[in-house]
C-alpha cells in the first residue's frame, strides 16, 4: 500500500519564518546524519520519514557525506522521495551539503568552485530531485579564498541546482564576511547551521548577533548533543548507544559525573513542566524565537513523536531560566 500523509500534519506543527526571507521552517527539522545509511534498515528509515511528515515536519536535511558510507543517505532519501514523496515535493524543504571529505584526489573536499558544483550535480543524482532547496557550504576552507566560495554558492542558485543558499560551522567573523560577499553577488545567505545544545552554547558568543545584524536565519544541529540530554545514560551506558562505541563522535568519557548530575537535574526540571527531558532541551534551544528550527535525529519513530511534543510548551519563566543556569554553571 502506497503512503498518504495525514491530512491533520500542519494542525499543531510551528512554523518559523527563515531570517528576512520569505521561507518558513517547521521549528523541528529531520536529519539524516545517522539511521540512513546502507546497513541500517530501509523500511525503518522510511517509517521515520514518514512519521516525521505526518506530524508537520516540512524540512529534511542531509549532505554528501552521510551514511555511511558516504552518498547512502541522499540515495535512500532518494528512494523515499521517488516511492512515497514525489507528489508531495512541493510541500518539502530539502537541503543538503558539501565541505568535507567525499572522494579520493585534490577535488573532492573543503570549498572549492570545482568541488561544490560537482558535490551538488552528484546530490542531485543521488536523490534524483532537480534541484535541493538548500545548498551549505559544510564548513570553511582555510585555503580558498572565501569569494571562490561564496561565488560557487552564487553560480548553483543562478543555475537553478538550489533556491537558497547557507553555511554551516562557520564563525561570527567568518559568517559576516561571507554574508557581505553572497548579499553583493545577489544572493544572500538564508539560514546558517551550527552546533548549538544547553552543553554547547559557542553560538551565544557573537553569532547569533551577527546572524540577527545579517537578517540570517538559524538551525541547530546536536540541540540533544547526540543523546546526552535525554535520560539514556543516567544508569550506565547501553550497548547500542553511542557512547558504547557505536558512533565516533561520543564516546564513554564524555559522560562523566558531573555531566550526570546536571542530567540528573534538569530532568527533574522537565518533569516538573510536564516534559521529558529532550522536550526540555529543545524548547530551551527554540526559546525566545533567535533559532529558526531544531534539528533532530531519530532511530524510532516514538523518539520523533517526543520531540515534536517539544513544541506544546516553549515558554520558561525567569526562574526557570535561572535554575537552568545554575543547573549548567555546576563545574
Amino acid at each position: 500500500m502506497s503512503y498518504l500523509a495525514s491530512d491533520k500534519r500542519y494542525l499543531t506543527m510551528k512554523y518559523n519564518k527563515c531570517g528576512n526571507s520569505g521561507l518558513r521552517l517547521s521549528a523541528i527539522s529531520l536529519g539524516l546524519w545517522h539511521n540512513f545509511g546502507v546497513s541500517d534498515s530501509f523500511e525503518n528509515s522510511s517509517a521515520l520519514v514518514h512519521k516525521a511528515f505526518d506530524l508537520g515536519i516540512t524540512h529534511f536535511d542531509i549532505a554528501n557525506n552521510y551514511g555511511p558510507p558516504a552518498g547512502s543517505a541522499e540515495e535512500n532519501f532518494g528512494k523515499i522521495l521517488k516511492q512515497d514523496l514525489a507528489r508531495y515535493r512541493d510541500e518539502l524543504v530539502i537541503s543538503t551539503k558539501a565541505g568535507y571529505t567525499m572522494w579520493p584526489g585534490p577535488y573532492g573536499d573543503w570549498g572549492s568552485k570545482k568541488y561544490l558544483v560537482s558535490s551538488l550535480d552528484q546530490s542531485l543524482k543521488r536523490t534524483g530531485l532537480d534541484y535541493v532547496d538548500i545548498f551549505y557550504h559544510h564548513r570553511p576552507d582555510p585555503n580558498t579564498p572565501l569569494e571562490e566560495t561564496m561565488s560557487a554558492l552564487d553560480l548553483i542558485v543562478k543555475q537553478g541546482k538550489a533556491l537558497y543558499v547557507g553555511l554551516s560551522n562557520y564563525k561570527p567573523a567568518e559568517t559576516k564576511r561571507a554574508s557581505a560577499i553572497l548579499k553583493n553577488l545577489g544572493t544572500p545567505c538564508l539560514i546558517h547551521q551550527p552546533s548549538y545544545s544547553m552543553f554547547n552554547r559557542w553560538i551565544e558568543d557573537g553569532l547569533q548577533d551577527v546572524l540577527d545584524h545579517e537578517g540570517i536565519g538559524s538551525i541547530a544541529f546536536k540541540p540533544l548533543e547526540q543523546g546526552l540530554l535525554t535520560t539514556k545514560y543516567l544508569n550506565g551506558i547501553p550497548g547500542d548507544s553511542r557512547a558504547a562505541g557505536k558512533s565516533a563522535f561520543l564516546h564513554s568519557k564524555d559522560i562523566t559525573k558531573i555531566k550526570l548530575e546536571k542530567i540528573s537535574n534538569l530532568n527533574i526540571l522537565a518533569m516538573e513542566r510536564g516534559q521529558t527531558l529532550p522536550q526540555l532541551a529543545l524548547a530551551w534551544v527554540l526559546r525566545g524565537g533567535r533559532v529558526t528550527s531544531a534539528l533532530i535525529g531519530a532511530s524510532k519513530i516514538s523518539q520523533i513523536e517526543d520531540n515534536v511534543g517539544a513544541l506544546n510548551n516553549l515558554n520558561f519563566s525567569s526562574e526557570e531560566l535561572e535554575r537552568i543556569e545554575q543547573i549548567l554553571a555546576v563545574e
